[in-house]
């Protein structure tokens, strides 16, 4: 199976399972995703602060959960 299938499958699993199941997978990848962090360049921090701007004055649509699991399953168009 393709890297980009399993991906994908993982991320919609995620979108609905329950608590438990988020914590178990979490507690397994825990040590690799604290050692990995988040590194971000200055032009994705920049991009990140005009899309939180937009954001907050209206200017960009927000989605909830389950309308955000619709979208990724091609239910509910964007």
């Amino acid at each position: 199976m393709a890297t980009l299938t399993i991906r994908q499958k993982l991320m919609s699993y995620l979108a609905d399972a329950d608590d438990s199941k988020v914590k178990a997978i979490y507690t397994l990848l825990k040590k690799e995703i604290q050692e990995e962090g988040l590194t971000l360049t200055d032009e994705q921090l920049s991009i990140l602060d005009q899309e939180h701007d937009m954001h907050v004055s209206g200017k960009t649509k927000s989605y909830n959960r389950k309308e955000a699991s619709q979208i990724i399953r091609g239910q509910k168009a964007f």
